[in-house]
């Protein structure tokens, strides 16, 4: 039985660990939309190039996550921990000296099999170290640090790009990665799953995940070419897709167990995901060039502009939890996606010579307050719509879902709006795409706001659960891919 307190050394050397390991996926993820258009000026890179730069790190992040989960499991959880720390640190040096932008889009997917072993493991290290009484403490304190960290990446981001250069948005995980790694190897005790050592790995699960993902993407970013490459991509991610499900559905040991969609609430509540993290990975990959590109502000300017959203998640969350808890969640899970949706629709004043108090600030509060209204609920509706034994399980697949979603977004926005493959490098021309392009993010969170209503229900109040209270885990929603705070499955 895990006996670490918290108030001991041991205990705040292993608080400090998990801090450091999940803020490196954090800061990276909550910095490079920033970072892009000099990436694109650097490098000589296109608008597909810079979709690469954000995907090729989700395709590979969203497709292993949960089988890093079960490495960490098997194989001890400080162990693989230690491993994608290292890994990571090592892709973001690769990052960091890209002499192009081919090689920058592969040390990305790198970098993504390095976060799909660091991410389950930072709150898995907590959840395995820390005596029961101090566990929640723990979590806590993990995820307030990580919300700090939310809240200072994007200044941090762009205080690094117009200072130093966009390459130490990735160097800097370097350091941080030296420093991590010896004091998890010191001070953390290693734990592991007796369960998971009888199990079988899904490798070719998690293979034919991320094959579909990575088709399917690259159909969806060069389809403006019309070629026959992006036709048999499309088919060939289609038929991986097929082949995904069909191996999860017959394996013995599935990474996607898919009786877990037999809970109504469970499917529900992905589809509400889908949805709404599709959404927040195109606007915050889209609003971030728009500032820059269109408005004319620095990096360091359109990164502290985006602010507000995580700072009213930071303040908020937990009272929206504890409204949840006494409401259900089905109330605002369906009104929160239609203050994102409004926030969305806001940001159409945003153009040419806007104002940051009459134009970017009223939109961005207005979706932070969605934000704040609906992530809560979500997770805890995921943890709360399964059984106990497979919590860690529903929150692993509920990441990849919003993962996945942003991914979807980053890919298609540009190609429904019709941007070009020069777009970013023209204020007129990425404006005249951004309006349309927030429209149907507008129109997605509407869906989902329909989909709750319609078939999200309050879990039943004497549910035994402690996953059932909604305030117990708006700890960790699945933000890394849109603001940069992680849901740890």
């Amino acid at each position: 039985m895990p006996d670490v307190r918290l108030s001991s050394p041991q205990g705040k050397w292993i608080l400090l660990t998990t801090v450091l390991g999940s803020s490196m996926a954090l800061l990276d993820s909550t910095v490079v939309n920033v970072a892009l258009p000099h990436i694109g000026r650097d490098l000589g890179a296109d608008l597909a190039a810079l979709q690469w730069t954000v995907n090729a790190y989700m395709v590979t992040l969203a497709g292993l996550i949960l089988l890093g989960g079960a490495l960490g499991d098997r194989f001890g959880r400080r162990r693989i921990f230690v491993l994608g720390v290292l890994w990571f640190a090592a892709a973001s040096l690769l990052c960091g000296l890209a002499p192009n932008a081919g090689v920058l889009i592969a040390a990305r997917a790198l970098q993504g099999v390095g976060g799909a072993l660091l991410t389950p493991g930072s709150l898995a290290l907590i959840q395995a170290s820390f005596h029961a009484d101090d566990r929640g403490r723990a979590v806590g304190l993990w995820s307030g640090f990580g919300g700090v960290g939310a809240a200072i990446g994007p200044f941090l981001g762009g205080w690094l790009v117009d200072g130093a250069g966009w390459r130490w948005v990735f160097l800097l995980n370097v350091p941080l990665a030296l420093l991590c790694a010896p004091i998890a190897l010191r001070h953390v005790p290693e734990s592991s799953d007796e369960r998971a050592h009888t199990a079988r790995f899904d490798v070719l699960g998690a293979a034919l995940c991320a094959a579909a993902l990575a088709l399917l993407t690259y159909a969806l970013i060069e389809a403006r070419t019309a070629s026959w490459a992006v036709a048999l991509s499309a088919v060939a991610g289609a038929v991986a897709a097929v082949a995904f499900v069909l191996v999860e559905r017959r394996g013995k040991d599935p990474m996607m167990p898919l009786g877990v969609f037999s809970s109504r609430q469970f499917t529900a509540v992905n589809l509400v995901t889908l949805c709404v993290y599709a959404a927040f990975g195109g606007f915050f990959f889209l609003a971030a060039l728009q500032l820059q590109v269109v408005v004319g502000w620095s990096a360091l300017a359109a990164g502290t502009a985006l602010l507000p959203t995580t700072v009213l998640m930071l303040l908020l969350s937990a009272r929206s939890g504890e409204l949840a808890e006494r409401l259900g969640p089905r109330l605002q899970l369906t009104v929160g996606p239609l203050f994102c949706a409004a926030g969305m629709v806001l940001m159409l004043r945003v153009g040419p010579g806007a104002s940051y108090l009459a134009d970017v600030l009223p939109a961005l509060l207005v979706l932070g307050l969605g934000m704040v209204t609906l992530v809560a609920p979500l997770t805890a509706s995921v943890l709360a719509a399964v059984d106990t034994a497979r919590a860690g399980l529903a929150s692993g697949i509920n990441n990849a879902a919003a993962r996945a979603a942003g991914l979807v977004a980053v890919a298609a926005l540009p190609l429904l709006t019709g941007m070009g493959e020069e777009a970013y490098r023209s204020a007129d021309a990425f404006d005249d795409a951004f309006g349309p392009a927030m429209l149907i993010c507008a129109g997605v969170l509407v869906a989902g706001s329909v989909i709750a209503f319609t078939t999200v229900r309050r879990p039943a109040p004497d549910c035994p659960r402690p996953e059932c209270r909604t305030h117990g885990s708006v700890l960790t929603p699945p933000l890394e891919g849109a603001r940069g705070t992680a849901q740890e499955g």
